[in-house]
C-alpha cells in the first residue's frame, strides 16, 4: 500500500455504494477540493493537507485501524461487525438503519428468546452472536452474503438478522421485524494512533470544526421577522437562536426586526408560536454553515 505522504491526512471512503455520494457531498460541502469522477484508489485534495483513499466499505475500520488511514467514513454497522479498534468521532446524519431480527408473518417468535433452537441467516454474523450471548439463547447462525430476507422461503432458515432502512423489503417478503439490535448511521472514525500525533491532531481538529459547522447548519433555519416592540419580551422567550435573537429597530418607532437561528425539529412549532404573539413579515432561509 502507498506510504502516507509526509503528514498529510489520509481519509478512507466508500469507492462504490450508498453511502459513497453522501460521503463525496460532505467533503465538498466543509471546502475540499478534489477529483472524484473517475475514483482512482488515490485523489489528493488540492487545498487541504488530505488524501482520499477510495475502497470496499468493509475494509474502512480494518485500514483505518491498521494506519492505512488516519480517517474513514463508514457504517457503525460495519465497525460493529468487524469489531475494529477505532474511535468514532463524529456521527455524520446519514445512511442511516437497523438491525433487526425477523420472522415470517403468522410465525409465535416475538423475541430474541422464542428463537432459542432455531435457524437465523445473517449478514451480520458477529453482531448477531454476540447478541445471542447477552440473551443466553442458542441458535444456528447461518452466514448469508446476499439476500437473507429470502432464506425463510427456501427453508435454508426459520428466521433472518438484516439492515432495515425503510422495512420494504421485509415487508415485500412477509417478515416481521421482532427486535431491534442496534440502529446505524455513517461515522467519522479515527486511528487512535493518530489522533496522538501533533500535527496530524490539528489537522483532523480543523476538520472536525467543519464538520460540525455544516452538520449544525442543516439543522437550522435562519429566520428574520418583524414584530411590535410590546410583543419583544414574549418573543424572545419563544425564539431563543444559538443564544438570543438579534433586535434591530426598525424605521417606525414601536417596531423591532428580530434575527435568529431556529432548529429545524422545533421550526413549525415556533413558528406558529410567533405569529400568535404578533410577528408578522416572517422569513425563512437556509443556514449554509454555523462556526460556533
Amino acid at each position: 500500500m502507498k506510504e502516507l505522504n509526509g503528514d498529510s491526512l489520509r481519509i478512507a471512503v466508500q469507492n462504490s455504494g450508498r453511502l459513497t455520494g453522501p460521503s463525496l457531498e460532505l467533503l465538498h460541502g466543509i471546502g475540499l477540493d478534489f477529483e472524484d469522477q473517475d475514483r482512482k484508489l488515490f485523489s489528493r485534495c488540492r487545498n487541504f493537507d488530505l488524501e482520499l483513499l477510495f475502497i470496499r466499505d468493509d475494509d474502512i475500520p480494518e485500514y483505518v485501524q491498521d494506519g492505512v488511514a488516519d480517517l474513514g467514513i463508514v457504517g457503525q454497522n460495519v465497525v460493529r461487525e468487524e469489531e475494529a479498534e477505532v474511535e468514532e468521532l463524529q456521527e455524520l446524519g446519514f445512511g442511516q438503519c437497523s438491525l433487526k431480527l425477523a420472522v415470517p408473518e403468522g410465525a409465535s417468535a416475538r423475541s430474541t428468546e422464542d428463537l432459542a433452537g432455531s435457524r437465523i441467516a445473517t449478514t451480520h454474523p458477529t453482531s448477531l452472536r454476540r447478541h445471542l450471548e447477552e440473551r443466553g439463547v442458542e441458535a444456528e447462525v447461518i452466514t448469508i452474503r446476499g439476500a437473507a430476507e429470502v432464506t425463510p422461503v427456501l427453508d435454508v432458515a426459520d428466521a433472518v438478522c438484516d439492515l432495515v432502512s425503510t422495512g420494504t423489503t421485509m415487508r415485500m417478503h412477509d417478515l416481521q421485524p421482532i427486535e431491534t439490535l442496534w440502529d446505524s448511521q455513517a461515522a467519522l472514525v479515527a486511528n487512535p494512533d493518530s489522533l496522538e500525533v501533533p500535527d496530524r491532531r490539528e489537522l483532523i481538529d480543523r476538520l472536525r470544526v467543519r464538520l460540525r459547522g455544516l452538520l449544525d447548519a442543516k439543522q437550522m433555519k435562519y429566520v428574520t421577522l418583524n414584530a411590535p416592540r410590546s410583543a419583544l419580551s414574549e418573543i424572545e422567550e419563544i425564539l431563543p437562536g444559538m443564544k438570543s435573537p438579534t433586535v434591530v429597530p426598525l424605521a417606525e418607532e414601536d417596531m423591532v426586526a428580530l434575527h435568529a437561528a431556529v432548529k429545524e425539529e422545533v421550526f413549525w412549532d415556533v413558528m406558529e408560536r410567533i405569529k400568535e404573539a404578533g410577528g408578522s413579515e416572517i422569513l425563512v432561509l437556509p443556514v449554509e454553515k454555523v462556526m460556533r
